[in-house]
């Protein structure tokens, strides 16, 4: 069973960048999810998918699988593009684009 390394994105309803700054390690599922006929929820007998562990750095996460002997992909994150804006900018007479509200 291959564990996946990653660093988690910024949830869409927070502002900050708590909970983004540590690794997570998850297992990548087994079989597929089943639905149940009785009920019709979802449910898997692989119960590695419901671990998930949290490290400081790539680096020990990477130490956790090479110890334990799980094979791993360490999946990087991708940069955001940021652009520093004033709320002033929004009223500049040298903004490329015309005001469209």
């Amino acid at each position: 069973m291959t564990a996946r390394i990653f660093k988690p994105a910024k949830n869409a309803m927070q502002s900050g960048r708590a909970q983004t700054m540590e690794w997570r390690l998850e297992y990548e599922p087994e079989q597929p999810r089943a639905i149940e006929p009785l009920m019709g929820w979802t449910s898997s007998v692989d119960m590695k998918q419901q671990l998930s562990l949290q490290f400081d750095s790539k680096e020990e996460a990477i130490a956790y699988c090479e110890r334990m002997g799980i094979p791993y992909q360490v999946i990087e994150p991708k940069q955001s593009a940021y652009r520093q804006m004033a709320y002033a900018d929004n009223f500049a007479f040298r903004r490329g684009e015309p005001w469209t509200h």
